[in-house]
């Protein structure tokens, strides 16, 4: 793969962050961790190792690091764009994801041979590389990139990332993607898999087209896996053996359906004029799956529930999504990222709350010192207050009856006296989240100042605010203190030529008024204006403002003070992260030329928020799955009170409502849990879902009374949770870590696992 060399600005603008941020939170943390080893290790016995108090104050080593950050920024080459995919045709018709990444090997051996460099010539990194904790991870990590570079150089110059959804009832599979350059890749592979062998409890099969004939699926008990085909012209991986069948079927007939498809052809518009990266999902056809238009059953629960949920996203105006694409290319020899919402018509609901570009003035109160800050256009506020009791009454005709009460004993009409005296116009800036007082400000643009402000006097009259007013230069502040607080909080607002300004202080206002009226805001400096992905102020939705190396300040300020004046001169060179936002009539578009932002901070947020997001669906999924033990606890006790012949419930069913309606019961159904799990399927040793988990029940029991039962709850997978659970009549909880159960536990076996904490 050909490199090509990056602009100087370019270069610049796409790696100072990333620099940065590698210097800050990857190697200087690491290096106070290697000094920091145990006097046990082996490292530190053979070192001296200075205390990481020391290694903070250390002018010299935060120096080089400077300089390393530096040569990144001059050397580095990043892939050249693509105009078109060859692999992009070869996916399932039935494609809804799509990711494509350009080969990033040679990019990451080159900045790896920068560091091994630095390394040469500089005694003081050297130095830090081989003490502590870096002279035992050090080599791990270069045999990880090399080995990385190594199996790049196999690959062609794009992976794609798929995944398809045949049908509402099958599961959605995943699929890479890749071209192969050179022989030898299957050998290779395998090397590699002996090595991690043992390392990682999932398994990887490397089969070639023979191989994949007669190969057969994974066993369904065991860790998730990854099946790899490698031919002579392709390389695919998959998590299962059925879609490397299908995929390799395509190639056998030079299937090329999905290009053809919509989807397809507009995923293929993304790589116009060159791309680095592009993206797709295709949310209208995820939508109908999973939210068919005209379920089959109208009758059934499910399906009134998944037609009341269509309405209601109907309504919302998302239920016209069609796609969500996002690709990064090159405009006017500059980095930019682009995304769009599209949908089948004109936008309308929620998805119409985004006004069209117009003038956006708010920011002209705004500091060009904030580290955050944004301003947004939307339609009429009054409007948007009737989506909001639209959607609350379509779901529920009694959901606003209090509302209606509250206004009329404030006497203010919410509508009318508060939303239509504001025009759509937000601004925001936040200076500092240091505790224990932020900084901060809104500006909201007004209609009806006065009219606004009698409002407002209504409402604060019935809040525990104490309010003071104060003249200064023609503009009367507000200050208001909340005294019943734990420690008293303040904030303040004026209105100012059409706007009201609201902020964390008096003195933050004040401030706003200045820069507003000498000229000297964020909306006026130079340095923001440059990093406007295009257009200007009066031609933008939307727009958020970023300096990440002043929020990054922020925290280092209070980690580790000292070494806030090292990266002082890197923080005044490095650009702000600006991301546009355009409503248009049937789309929401993004643009941004910070692509050092878009690249490395969505990889940086997946790799964090995706592992998150699974750890807290699972944590909420077993949580979950103890409260319904519990209740199948309480209700097992209340069934056997109210039949002590029978004693306790023997199935799920038996605890769930009476099919003649409220408030009738029977042994046989005594309406003690809801349909859910109390349903006619869930029988004695039965699996019944619920969020997540499966559920069983078990009864002892003689010829008329059961005297003993066990519930037990366990994953469906070991995507939705991680450990079991399970109760008897003792009603402890216990639990028990592992894959999810294939049969029900005894109430013997239940005890023996460890009590709940």
């Amino acid at each position: 793969m050909k490199n090509v060399q990056t602009p100087r600005p370019l270069r610049r603008h796409y790696f100072a962050t990333c620099a940065v941020i590698t210097a800050s939170f990857f190697l200087i943390p690491a290096a106070l961790v290697g000094q920091s080893v145990s006097a046990k290790s082996p490292a530190a016995k053979s070192q001296n190792a200075a205390p990481p108090q020391d290694l903070t104050k250390d002018p010299a080593l935060l120096a080089e690091f400077g300089q390393l950050i530096k040569k990144l920024q001059e050397n580095f080459q990043v892939p050249p764009p693509r105009s078109q995919s060859r692999l992009l045709p070869l996916l399932p018709e039935a494609t809804v994801f799509y990711a494509a990444f350009p080969n990033y090997g040679d990019a990451t051996h080159q900045a790896w041979a920068i560091f091994q460099q630095e390394l040469k010539v500089s005694p003081v990194l050297r130095g830090w590389w081989e003490r502590g904790d870096m002279a035992t991870q050090g080599p791990k990590l270069e045999d990880a990139l090399e080995k990385f570079y190594q199996l790049s150089q196999y690959v062609g110059d794009e992976v794609v990332i798929s995944g398809a959804t045949p049908g509402r009832k099958q599961e959605p599979s995943l699929l890479i993607v890749g071209e192969v350059r050179k022989p030898g890749l299957k050998d290779f592979l395998r090397q590699m898999a002996k090595e991690f062998a043992g390392k990682s409890p999932a398994s990887v099969r490397i089969l070639d087209g023979q191989e994949l004939s007669t190969a057969k699926e994974n066993d369904p008990t065991s860790s998730p896996g990854l099946v790899i085909l490698v031919r002579s012209d392709f390389v695919a991986a998959a998590t299962n053996v059925a879609t490397l069948r299908s995929f390799n079927a395509r190639l056998e007939h030079n299937g090329q359906e999905f290009a053809s498809t919509a989807f397809g052809q507009r995923l293929s518009e993304g790589y116009a004029g060159g791309t680095t990266a592009v993206g797709g999902v295709d949310l209208q056809k995820i939508l109908n799956q999973f939210l068919p238009a005209s379920p089959d059953a109208a009758s059934s629960k499910s399906s009134r529930l998944t037609a009341r949920n269509r309405e209601l996203l109907q309504r919302s105006g998302f239920g016209d999504v069609k796609y969500l694409i996002w690709q990064q290319k090159f405009v006017e020899g500059h980095a930019a990222s682009q995304m769009e919402l599209s949908f089948t018509g004109p936008r309308h609901g929620i998805a119409s709350w985004l006004a069209a570009p117009g003038p956006m003035d708010s920011l002209d109160f705004v500091s060009p010192k904030a580290v955050m800050a944004s301003g947004v256009l939307l339609k009429n506020p009054a409007e948007i207050f009737d989506d909001i009791k639209d959607l609350m009454t379509a779901s529920n005709p009694n959901a606003l009856a209090s509302l209606a009460m509250m206004q009329q004993g404030l006497k203010v009409d919410l509508r009318e006296d508060l939303f239509a005296r504001l025009t759509g116009e937000i601004g925001f800036e936040l200076d500092s989240f240091a505790k224990p007082q932020p900084t901060w400000k809104v500006i909201l643009r007004v209609h009806d100042p006065e009219g606004l402000q009698a409002t407002l006097t209504k409402l604060m009259a019935t809040a525990p605010l104490a309010a003071q007013q104060v003249e200064d230069e023609g503009i009367t502040y507000h200050i208001l203190r909340s005294p019943s607080a734990p420690k008293t909080s303040e904030f303040a607002y004026a209105f100012v030529d059409g706007y009201m300004v609201i902020a964390s202080s008096r003195a933050k206002v004040a401030e706003a008024v200045r820069l507003h009226r000498g000229g000297e805001s964020l909306a006026k400096s130079q340095k923001f204006l440059a990093s406007l992905p295009g257009g200007n102020l009066s031609e933008l939705s939307g727009l958020l403002y970023e300096d990440p190396m002043a929020a990054a300040m922020i925290g280092l300020r209070q980690a580790a003070p000292e070494m806030v004046e090292a990266f002082s001169q890197v923080a005044a060179e490095s650009t702000p992260v600006v991301v546009s936002a355009y409503g248009e009539e049937s789309s929401i578009r993004e643009a941004s030329r910070s692509a050092a932002f878009d690249a490395g901070g969505m990889m940086v947020v997946a790799a964090i928020a995706i592992p998150n997001l699974l750890r807290a669906r699972i944590a909420a999924n077993e949580s979950s799955a103890v409260a319904t033990i519990r209740t199948a606890n309480v209700a097992q006790v209340t069934y056997s009170a109210m039949n002590p012949q029978r004693g306790f419930a023997r199935d799920f069913a038996s605890l769930g409502p009476d099919p003649h309606g409220p408030g009738s019961s029977s042994p046989d159904h005594a309406s003690v849990i809801d349909a859910t799990l109390g349903n006619a399927s869930c029988t004695a040793g039965a699996w019944c879902q619920k969020s997540g988990f499966q559920f069983s029940i078990l009864t002892a029991c003689g010829k008329q009374r059961c005297g003993e039962y066990v519930v037990v709850g366990t994953p469906v997978s070991s995507s939705t949770g991680g450990r079991s659970f399970c109760s008897t009549s003792d009603g402890v909880v216990r639990v028990k870590s592992g894959p999810p159960l294939t049969t029900p536990v005894s109430a013997l076996e239940c005890r023996t696992w460890s009590p709940l904490q």
